[in-house]
């Protein structure tokens, strides 16, 4: 029976123990937290949005897009709701997004905690895996000789000892622990209070991989402007454009959120991958906001040249009340240099199509990002090249990798949790069958 130590009990490491126990392999969980899958309970704001049905390779950022598209058609949303359904886990698509029908993180949690304890997999609690290196000779022709005695009670005795008869040694928790096979599934640095402190990086360079410089990604976005604070709490459907030498690099539209350190909201979530590398050599970066998405060119100097017509004996401040949020438009009045009560009829016409100009092209700039604590997923990591087909690592033989830890992020909308059940799938099942 062949051994297999999983480092981090996350939903990709779960999933990875899950999977190689039911190829025939005794398994074990190595995590550093108190107790498996913390992190899963704060997905999808508590909701857990655990996969999407529109699967496509292309909602993803990574170096090897060929063999992520591989991936994902090996283990597939179907895979992911097959799965769940056999543990009892009720699933309900909302446009869809697959979410729990209690609508609940924790009965995902619950449900992988249950098929772990089923399946016989020993867990680990309060270890953190620390260093890892093969032990000499043939890790085929031992179960882990030299490794430790697994008891019910998920104790497991370990020795510092290496008597040469083969397999991964992994070091932590003052404890040394002997596998024939080891997945790496502790994540990236994301949510670090979770558990996802960068440890598994460590791990990997020891291995003799290379990483692909990570950054927060999915996380609000700071700006430098010191009107913000006039306008938190706002919230407006708008579109996000991502500017570089006056060109526009990528674009998101949603619910834009304004707070007293600049934007949030699922387009700044999504854009914020593409800012946030940017920043690692620029100081600044700009993102122009469209409060008006809807309406074209021409559409919109219809709406100025309606408006000037109605101007009758309005302020300022009356004539633009209606078109956006309150505090936007007196925002806007104020940055044009107009006073709210002052007559329309003798603006300054220039300053009033300045109004109508930052309705649609309101620049802001990027100075830094809440940082990993306040992010959802980790960009960056062990690159993709530096894997099989099959997640096993082509630096030393007999590690697999899944999760985060790959340099995989997903957009929003449950991309990152089906990585986690794909990786962790191929993963497992891979280790547990290799060489039988």
């Amino acid at each position: 029976m062949r051994k297999i130590g999983v480092i981090g009990g996350g939903a990709a490491g779960m999933m990875a123990a899950v999977a190689a126990a039911e190829q025939g392999a005794r398994v074990t969980i190595l995590e550093a937290n108190d107790r498996l899958g913390k992190k899963i309970l704060s997905t999808g704001n508590g909701k857990c949005n655990l996969g999407n049905e529109k699967l496509d390779s292309e909602e993803y950022y990574t170096g090897e897009p060929g063999l992520l598209k591989e991936c994902l058609e090996r283990f597939s949303t179907g895979d992911t709701v097959g799965f769940f359904q056999k543990t009892g886990l009720l699933i309900k698509s909302k446009n869809g997004y697959l979410y729990p029908a209690s609508e609940q993180a924790a009965s995902v949690l619950d449900v992988l905690r249950f098929e772990v304890a089923a399946a016989g997999i020993e867990v680990v609690t309060g270890c953190r895996a620390e260093r890892i290196e093969a032990a000499r000779g043939p890790a085929e022709q031992t179960e882990a000789a030299a490794g430790c005695h697994a008891e019910r009670s998920g104790q497991i005795k370990g020795t510092d000892r290496n008597d040469g008869t083969g397999g991964i040694r992994v070091q932590g928790g003052g404890k040394s622990f002997v596998f024939d096979r080891v997945i790496i599934a502790a994540g990236g640095r994301a949510a670090p209070r979770t558990g996802s402190d960068g440890s598994g990086y460590t791990l990997a360079r020891q291995l003799g991989h290379s990483l692909i410089p990570t950054v927060p990604a999915l996380v609000q976005l700071k700006c430098r402007e010191n009107f913000f604070k006039s306008v938190a709490g706002v919230r407006a459907d708008a579109e996000l454009s991502l500017m570089s030498g006056g060109e526009c690099t990528a674009r998101e539209r949603g619910e834009l959120q304004l707070t007293e350190y600049g934007i949030s909201g699922i387009p700044v979530f999504q854009i914020s991958r593409q800012v946030n590398y940017r920043l690692l050599r620029e100081n600044e970066v700009e993102i122009r906001i469209d409060f008006l998405p809807d309406y074209t060119p021409e559409a919109y100097e219809r709406l100025y040249i309606s408006r000037m017509l109605l101007q009758g004996q309005r302020t300022v401040e009356e004539f633009f009340t209606g078109m956006l949020n309150k505090k936007l438009m007196q925002l806007f009045v104020r940055l044009a240099g107009l006073k709210p009560t002052e007559d329309v009829d003798t603006a300054d016409r220039e300053k009033l199509k300045q109004v109508f100009a930052l309705c649609r092209r309101f620049a802001v700039h990027v100075t830094d990002h809440n940082g990993y604590d306040s992010a959802q997923v980790c960009a960056g990591g062990v690159p993709l090249s530096e894997v099989t087909g099959n997640l096993e690592s082509v630096k030393a033989k007999g590690i697999y990798f899944a999760g985060e830890i790959l340099d995989v992020d997903g957009r929003c909308g449950g991309y990152n949790l089906q990585w986690a059940w794909t990786s962790g799938y191929i993963a497992g099942t891979a280790a547990a069958k290799k060489g039988r």
